[in-house]
């Protein structure tokens, strides 16, 4: 496990008091083979399971981070007498529950036991149930103790110490051993049938899947190899990297053998993480496919979907005085989550209808949930982000996890994503102007600083070497101040204020941070300046991620060349990578270069004509449903303009700016067995990837580009970054990204083995070695 300090303090620095990652799930363990399962849990998870009660409450509340949190115990321990102990590691067991924790500190002269809590604010406004959870906290510790040293007697005081004030506010109690011990007792028993459960649940989910069987007669072409791969990975506790094409089945086939391995290794979960709504369904059917072929499967499957998705309520606060389903919501939390486990198989909808059985909110019962679920199906922002909640769950609770990572090209791009930040100085005044009078200095101060660092840049975009000292130290102390006044005004709802201190809290964990694989930019334009911290290499803040994980297996069509995407997100050295041999013959796919055709941005206007004529001489040669992709909106509705002027037979429709859900899935439905047309789209969009049109929904397609990224002044930076580290900016920037969508867009032609289809690489550069030498091996080209 990973020491606390650096990524893993700034983790938790800023969780609501009710997240889930609080609910510290038990470890089921055997001491040898043959002796019985124990239900080991922490005097946290303990009280978490049997003393939470009350209102789930949202609203945001200042907390310590985890570096003051840590700062506070040690300034009051350091105020205690001589003699005083501090960490002491403390078990006891009851039955077949086995409890452990370290009490913050004791006094052996007082006979004095302290439970140590930092807060922000008023004391007053720590919630009543928040402390009711405090004092089972400090009497379990309490119990441990007075056990383990035979005390008749002892006293116990909840320290809570105002991290902003250095101000402690004690309360004592005095409990016999006797008390305690019974209480103690109290607080088994009511564990005892859940520990029961889990324990049995664990013995009968590690024995079904000892006996795993596949769930068809055999394995795919190339199925088999990805199978080996990934269990071989897992046993090794090792990272991995697999390329295999549309059609060998890559989801069942990674799923199956971690599932294999998830009892010899001693897994407590996986988790298999997506870039997009449609691979969280693949994974679903794949393990209802498992579950089907295997009846006596015992396995927690459950999806976790965005806050905005599962929102009932969507108009309410996330508190009990404003939403109905966080009124009571941990008096009535136990009940739906064990309803919602014997369902096991936890899809949005089940959790939804349990949520709603017992009236509490679904998608933080889902976030519940996933302490206890065996396999969850995510999005990559649960694990790869900074503030992931199943990666923070896996630190926190030292779970042994393995990781799938699923169509894993795209996480370079969401990753960048993930860690970078803007402010802009528009927003900021605007809040700045109504701002509370005790944020004025801080905020003046700021304005300052931002004004000096963009008065003297005359271009509209410059990159600067490093962000200001005195503007990154006027932004912490603005985020101090802010703070520290919410913490005084939880309440208020001022959006502007709000947004702004999210936006700086992320800018300023980011700007911490700060090294040569981000890029600190200021863009300047009529109505705004906006800073920018710019991630270009996310590996430094990955690498923890797949360090955290048992083992990690990272799959997609298109991870070629396998140095970019190890470089890029930061796999361990020496990671294999694993090109699946595709199943498909040349002989169903004819691939055609057209490279007397250019489609650069000068020489456009000339290729117009020429594609539209293409397109309808390919079309009446073989009649049927196929896909034209441009490099851009305004390149789509030029030769989507021509073609349709000039072809008005033929039917055509295209991809517009914006579309919603709906939209993109009409777009999709149009192509049927029965259909014929040519749609057109933009590469590297929506319909460029994860859409599955096997047969006669989709015969071929027109790629008219490259797919390189566009040539401008960030993408520019980033090559010379590129440059500066790998050696290879060009590249890194704009080939092999532009190829990757390439071949995941022409990836929709041939989906099984029986398909057959034509596509049209239109552009001169498909004569070059360099690009042909990344597009797959099985290909015969023409031309």
């Amino acid at each position: 496990m990973p020491r606390a300090g650096g990524w893993y303090n700034l983790l938790f620095a800023h969780l609501p008091q009710d997240s889930a990652i609080k609910l510290a799930p038990n470890l089921i363990v055997s001491e040898n083979e043959a002796a019985p399962f124990r239900y080991v849990i922490s005097v946290r998870a303990l009280c978490d399971l049997t003393a939470r009660i009350g209102d789930l409450d949202q609203r945001f509340t200042p907390t310590p981070t985890a570096l003051e949190g840590m700062a506070g115990h040690n300034t009051v321990t350091a105020r205690r007498a001589p003699g005083y102990l501090t960490e002491i590691p403390l078990t006891g067991e009851y039955k077949n529950i086995f409890i452990r924790g370290r009490a913050d500190g004791y006094d052996p002269h007082e006979n004095l036991l302290e439970e140590i809590k930092t807060f922000k604010g008023s004391l007053e406004r720590i919630p009543e149930n928040h402390r009711h959870l405090h004092r089972a906290q400090a009497k379990m510790y309490a119990h441990l103790l007075a056990e383990e040293r035979g005390l008749d007697e002892i006293n116990v005081a909840r320290v809570y110490y105002n991290v902003s004030s250095k101000d402690e506010f004690p309360f004592t109690e005095k409990f016999s051993a006797a008390e305690l011990r019974d209480w103690g007792r109290q607080q088994c028993e009511k564990l005892q049938a859940w520990a029961d459960r889990e324990v049995a649940h664990r013995n009968a989910r590690d024995a079904a899947l000892a006996a795993l069987k596949f769930p068809h007669p055999e394995f795919r072409a190339g199925q088999r190899l990805l199978s080996e791969a990934v269990y071989k990975t897992a046993h090794l506790g090792r990272c991995l990297m697999a390329q295999a094409t549309t059609g060998i089945g890559k989801t069942l086939g990674t799923l199956f053998p971690l599932l294999k391995a998830m009892p010899e290794k001693k897994l407590d979960k996986i988790f298999f993480l997506t870039a997009k709504t449609s691979g969280r369904g693949l994974a679903l059917d794949a393990l209802a496919t498992l579950r089907a072929a295997n009846p006596n499967l015992k396995l927690r499957v459950l999806e976790l979907v965005a806050r905005e998705k599962a929102c009932e309520h969507p108009g309410k606060s996330c508190h009990g005085e404003s939403c109905p389903l966080a009124k009571g919501f941990y008096d009535r939390l136990p009940e739906a989550r064990h309803a919602a486990l014997e369902r096991a198989f936890l899809d949005r909808d089940t959790v939804r209808e349990v949520a709603r059985g017992h009236q509490i909110c679904p998608y933080f019962l889902a976030q519940d949930l996933a302490n206890w679920a065996d396999v969850v199906v995510a999005d990559y922002n649960y694990y790869f982000d900074l503030y992931a909640l199943l990666y923070a769950g896996t630190l926190l609770n030292e779970w042994r996890v393995g990781v799938l990572a699923d169509e894993a090209h795209n996480l370079v791009e969401r990753a960048r994503g993930m860690y970078s930040a803007t402010l802009s100085q528009a927003a900021f005044e605007q809040m700045r102007g109504h701002a509370p009078k005790a944020l004025k200095s801080a905020l003046d101060k700021l304005a300052l600083a931002w004004t000096r660092v963009t008065d003297g840049q005359e271009a509209p975009y410059e990159v600067y070497p490093a962000m200001d000292e005195e503007l990154q130290f006027a932004l912490q102390r603005a985020v101090t101040r802010i703070t520290d006044w919410l913490a005084e005004h939880p309440t208020t709802d001022d959006a502007d204020l709000l947004d702004f201190y999210f936006d700086a809290l992320q800018f300023a964990a980011l700007a911490d941070s700060f090294g040569t694989h981000s890029i600190f930019d200021v863009t300047q334009s009529r109505d705004d300046t906006v800073l920018c911290i710019r991630n270009v290499i996310p590996a430094p803040f990955l690498k923890g991620r797949f360090e955290a994980a048992q083992s990690v297996t990272l799959f997609s069509a298109t991870l070629s060349p396998a140095h970019f995407y190890a470089d890029m997100l930061g796999l361990p050295e020496g990671t294999p990578f694993l090109d699946v041999p595709s199943p498909f013959l040349p002989e169903q796919l004819r691939v055609r270069a057209v490279d007397h055709i250019s489609t650069r941005f000068m020489r456009r206007k000339h290729s117009l004509m020429p594609i539209a004529q293409l397109m309808a001489k390919q079309y009446r040669e073989r009649p049927g449903n196929y896909l034209m992709f441009a490099s851009s909106f305004d390149y789509l509705e030029q030769v989507y303009a021509l073609f349709t002027e000039r072809f008005p037979e033929i039917p055509a429709w295209r991809q517009s700016r914006a579309m919603n859900e709906q939209e993109r899935e009409a777009f999709v439905n149009r192509f049927t067995p029965e259909s014929q047309g040519i749609a057109f789209a933009v590469l590297g969009g929506a319909f460029g990837e994860a859409i599955d049109l096997p047969g006669e929904r989709l015969i071929g397609a027109f790629i008219a580009t490259i797919g390189l990224p566009q040539i401008n002044e960030i993408n520019e930076q980033m090559r010379a970054r590129m440059e500066t580290i790998f050696g290879q900016g060009y590249e890194y920037t704009y080939l092999y990204p532009g190829l990757q969508k390439v071949v995941q867009a022409a990836g929709r032609v041939i989906r099984t083995t029986q398909d057959t289809g034509t596509i049209h690489l239109i552009d001169d550069r498909y004569a070059q070695k360099e690009v042909r030498d990344l597009l797959p091996v099985w290909w015969r080209m023409d031309g």
